[in-house]
C-alpha cells in the first residue's frame, strides 16, 4: 500500500509555475511580476501568489522593492563565478551520495530516463534541452534523500540555468551538454559512487568554461 500523499498547497502551486518561468525566462529579467495576471493564470487569490513570491526573493529568483512592487532580478555574469563555486562544492558530493543511496525505484526512474536520452533531444531546441537538463538535475537530487541538501542542488542549478538562458543562442555543443548525463546516470545507477563524483566535477566545470568563453 502507497503512503498517501498530499497535493500541492496553492502557495506551492504558485511557487513551482514562476519559478519554472523565471528560470526558464519566460517572465524576462527586470520584468514586473503581475501578481493580478498570475492570479488569473492559476486560477487562485492574490495571497498564495504572494506567498510564491516571498519564497522566490530568498531564492534570488524575484526581488521586491518597497512602494514599487516585484521584478524578476537581472541575471548578473558576475555571479557565475559564486554560483559555480557553491555547485562545485555540492554536486559532485551530492551525485556521489545519490549512487550510495538511491532506491531500487530511483534507479528504474534513471534507468528510463537514459533510455530517453538514448531516444534523443532535438538538437536544434534550445528550450527543450535546458528543459531536459533541469529535469535531469532534479531527478538526481531526489536520489539523494536529503530534502535540505535537494532544496540547495535545486536553487543553485536555476541561477546556473538562467545563465545558460542567456547564453544559449550563441552556444554550440548544448546537445553534448546534455548528453554529458548519460555516463552519469550510468555511474548513479550502478552504485559508483567515485566515478559519478568525478563525471558531475567534470559535467560542472565544463559549464562554467563554455560560458567563461563567450565573455
Amino acid at each position: 500500500m502507497h503512503p498517501q500523499v498530499n497535493p500541492p498547497s496553492l502557495a506551492e502551486q504558485a511557487y513551482l509555475f514562476v519559478r519554472d518561468r523565471l528560470v526558464m525566462l519566460d517572465i524576462p529579467p527586470g520584468s514586473p511580476i503581475n501578481e493580478e495576471e498570475l492570479g488569473t493564470a492559476l486560477g487562485m487569490g492574490r495571497t498564495p501568489i504572494r506567498e510564491a513570491l516571498k519564497r522566490l526573493e530568498s531564492e534570488r529568483l524575484v526581488v521586491a522593492y518597497p512602494r514599487r512592487g516585484t521584478f524578476a532580478t537581472d541575471v548578473n555574469i558576475s555571479d557565475l563565478a559564486h554560483i559555480s563555486e557553491v555547485r562545485r562544492t555540492l554536486e559532485p558530493m551530492a551525485t556521489a551520495a545519490a549512487a550510495s543511496r538511491a532506491t531500487d525505484a530511483d534507479r528504474a526512474t534513471l534507468t528510463e530516463l537514459r533510455a530517453q536520452l538514448d531516444t534523443g533531444v532535438p538538437s536544434e531546441d534550445n528550450a527543450e534541452l535546458l528543459r531536459t537538463d533541469l529535469a535531469l538535475h532534479r531527478a538526481i537530487y531526489r536520489c539523494v534523500h536529503n530534502p535540505f541538501l535537494e532544496d540547495t542542488l535545486i536553487r543553485y542549478d536555476n541561477l546556473a540555468t538562467r545563465i545558460w538562458c542567456v547564453f544559449v543562442p550563441r552556444l554550440s555543443g548544448m546537445a553534448g551538454h546534455v548528453d554529458e548525463h548519460v555516463p552519469l546516470l550510468t555511474a548513479i545507477i550502478e552504485g559508483d559512487a567515485e566515478k559519478a563524483a568525478a563525471l558531475t566535477l567534470e559535467h560542472v566545470s565544463g559549464f562554467e568554461a563554455a560560458i567563461r568563453a563567450l565573455i
